[in-house]
């Protein structure tokens, strides 16, 4: 239980309403959000109503969907320009999926920019297994450019087999899902946009 002054404190930030904005801007439910956060809906619902206010990683899983920084939680919209630098051994690596039965692992490029309009990962394509990859979706549009191997993209009910150089484009509001083609290593630059 927080003191009063720490509530109050908490509170002035706002920071389940800015979630919950974010949220109902991209058209998601709190069962989407907890799909890509790994958090759950209930959980998702006490920090938007302001009930529970989430930790430090716990508010960079959601940031991250929502493709702004933890300083957009903090200070809000800035007044300055948006940029930033993202050296390499800064970046932030995560699987695909919390529950660790990962296809794949991605390192968010621009995660300090708040408000940003494109989000730019480096995502490395671990062995498939048998079947299908697992799909999502989101609103806007994906870029896809291979660095290395060989990259099987199902957008939809097709799959299309991407070399290294070669790029693709696609409506992310179709379910999509990305899996390692052969045995070689393959990674690549995967750029989204929220609109």
């Amino acid at each position: 239980m927080l003191s009063q002054t720490l509530d109050d404190g908490l509170k002035a930030y706002g920071i389940g309403p800015k979630v919950r904005a974010l949220r109902l801007k991209k058209s998601m439910g709190l069962v989407a959000l907890s799909g890509h956060t790994g958090l759950s809906p209930a959980l998702l619902s006490k920090i938007e109503r302001g009930r529970l206010y989430p930790t430090l990683p716990t508010l960079l899983r959601i940031a991250l969907v929502f493709s702004v920084g933890l300083d957009y939680f903090i200070e809000g919209s800035r007044e300055k320009p948006a940029l930033a630098v993202v050296r390499k051994k800064d970046r932030l690596r995560l699987p695909d999926t919390p529950d660790g039965d990962a296809s794949y692992t991605f390192e968010s490029l621009d995660f300090p920019v708040s408000e940003r309009r494109l989000s730019g990962y480096y995502a490395e394509f671990l062995p498939s297994r048998p079947g299908k990859p697992r799909t999502h979706q989101h609103v806007g549009g994906e870029l896809i450019y291979v660095l290395k191997g060989s990259l099987a993209v199902l957008v939809g009910e097709e799959e299309h087999v991407l070399g290294t150089g070669d790029s693709m484009y696609f409506d992310s509001s179709v379910p999509h899902g990305y899996c390692r083609h052969g045995s070689r290593p393959c990674g690549a630059l995967v750029v989204s946009s929220s609109s």
